[in-house]
């Protein structure tokens, strides 16, 4: 009895001293480390942990001081001026100890997030194309990984973690630069958005990705967003009461996966070919539900200054709730900026790049997910690269990391370093008017005017004869019919169907693949994936 006492006596006074213990020295957060970039001129935070009521000054070289002294829980923050772009510099934490960040390069800092066309580094796309009128595309990224020698690009990634309940605050990682083989394992997306920023500002640029393949936009979602909305809160109220049963089920003792022992009898008795089942994913293990990526990956940075986001994802919900995406995704903007505390910094993003689905509801799916985002633009300081012109039928993961790249750089080029462009975006949808039996659409953003064109590879797309395609009108039966179009003015176009008297709306590139879509501005970008039905 006594010996039991005194194990829960000791147990207790270890609990008690425990942030003593993990905090005795100062300590900070991955992201202040060796070769990081931090925002120029503006006041950044930087946090840590030390033991309670520990003073604590942060020095730069450049001349600023900040100091603070630790709360409670050990936790600290200060907000620091940073100098204008250049370097290296570097930044002194001093508490109890002392922390020496070198070689700190004060520039441009964005965040890259989504699933794996944002996640996916140089080094995926070195192997050969699976058509061979992609290998070009190919052979230019292995140029670039084997000349690249920029000390001014670097990168830091927040490894995969899913958090189901708890927020993390802190995670593995450090920072590289585009140098040797280190380049290999920057974002390709952010890579080349990153080198048009180098070219046209001539500042270091850093990029903080925190990305996860294969993704939906759900768990990028914090728990605070979904209680913020009445339908959002039912959505993740009844997840997490699906969640707790089965928590509750597989953590029961003699817990057999009745469904995957089926899947593997089935897969077996088929003579083990194709791709083997997998077993039944614990639900703290699942990367797609709600809040588990916010919770496990995208705090841990909050609220590292930044200049802005990139995001590359939608394929995942192309097939789960693509109806929806604009609520969530908008939630999700909403949310981020809040808990960063930086007001309505810019957050870019891409309409999906063409790929052939594996039926109709897909290929509908990743149309309706690439409207959503189109519809998402209401949002302020928003933007989208539209990709639909540079896809790969066979690969979901297209090589042309360049164009999009470059197509996102356009955004921030110009709004937020005021640097003369021709268009920030190729046709975007305004309204529609039906006149007779044709319907006009009316765009903005198109440059000195629309145009048909043709894009091939890395080439600037080429001004065809051909007539408009891509095209959808729907009449009066609910059915969609292919549609006859042709430019009417700068900014319009006319859109029937012979056999349509009363047409009700017109959509656009509404597929995977949409191979045929061939509206362009002036400027050579491609109009967005629209419909003009509500």
């Amino acid at each position: 009895m006594l010996k039991t006492l005194f194990k829960y006596v000791s147990f207790l006074l270890v609990c008690a001293l425990w942030p003593q213990y993990i905090w005795a020295d100062v300590s900070v957060n991955p992201l202040f480390s060796d070769h990081m970039v931090i925002q120029r001129e503006t006041k950044i935070p930087i946090w840590g942990w030390a033991d309670p009521n520990e003073a604590v000054v942060v020095t730069g070289s450049w001349g600023k001081i900040a100091k603070t002294v630790t709360g409670a829980d050990g936790t600290w923050r200060v907000d620091l001026q940073t100098p204008k772009a250049g370097g290296p510099f570097s930044i002194s934490i001093s508490g109890n100890n002392k922390i020496e960040i070198n070689d700190v390069l004060s520039g441009e800092v964005w965040l890259c997030t989504g699933q794996s066309n944002m996640d996916f580094a140089l080094e995926k796309f070195l192997n050969d194309a699976k058509e061979p009128q992609y290998q070009p595309l190919v052979d230019y990224i292995r140029a670039e990984v084997a000349q690249a020698n920029d000390n001014q690009l670097r990168h830091i990634e927040v490894r995969r973690n899913t958090s189901l309940f708890e927020k993390q605050t802190t995670f593995k990682g450090a920072w590289v630069s585009a140098t040797g083989e280190d380049v290999k394992k920057i974002t390709a997306t952010g890579y080349f958005f990153a080198k048009a920023l180098r070219k046209a500002l001539n500042v270091p640029v850093g990029l903080v990705e925190c990305s996860w393949g294969g993704t939906r936009v759900q768990p990028w979602i914090s728990e605070e967003t979904y209680n913020s909305d009445p339908h959002l809160k039912a959505y993740f109220e009844a997840n997490r009461k699906t969640v707790s049963r089965t928590i509750e089920i597989m953590d029961a003792p003699g817990y057999v996966d009745t469904l995957y022992q089926q899947n593997l009898a089935t897969w077996q008795a088929k003579g083990s070919k194709g791709r083997a089942p997998k077993p039944t994913t614990h639900p703290t293990k699942n990367m797609q539900e709600p809040a588990t990526l916010y919770n496990g990956m995208l705090n841990a940075i909050i609220p590292y200054a930044i200049k802005g986001a990139i995001w590359y994802q939608g394929e995942s919900n192309a097939k789960y709730l693509p109806e929806s995406y604009k609520m969530y995704f908008t939630a999700m903007i909403k949310g981020w900026r809040s808990a960063w505390g930086q007001g309505d910094f810019p957050f870019y993003w891409v309409q999906l790049a063409g790929c052939e689905r594996g039926d109709k509801a897909a290929n509908d799916g990743w149309a309706m997910v690439n409207n959503e985002l189109r519809k998402s633009l209401d949002l302020p300081n928003t933007g989208m690269a539209v990709l639909h012109d540079i896809g790969e039928a066979s690969d979901i993961h297209p090589h042309n990391k360049m164009d999009a790249g470059e197509r996102l750089s356009l955004w921030a080029l110009k709004n937020e370093y005021g640097i003369t462009v021709e268009a920030v975006s190729g046709p975007l949808y305004k309204t529609f008017k039906v006149k007779q039996n044709k319907i006009q659409i009316t765009f903005t953003d198109v440059a000195s005017g629309l145009q048909v064109a043709k894009k091939q590879g890395l080439a600037k797309p080429v001004i065809s004869d051909e007539p408009l395609s891509g095209f959808e009108i729907l009449g009066p039966d609910g059915i969609w019919l292919p549609a006859q179009a042709k430019i009417s003015a700068k900014a319009k176009i006319e859109v029937w169907n012979d056999s349509i008297s009363q047409p009700k709306a017109v959509r656009y590139a509404w597929t995977g693949f949409p191979d045929k879509a061939n509206l362009y501005n002036s400027a050579g970008l491609p109009a967005a994936v629209f419909s003009t039905e509500q």
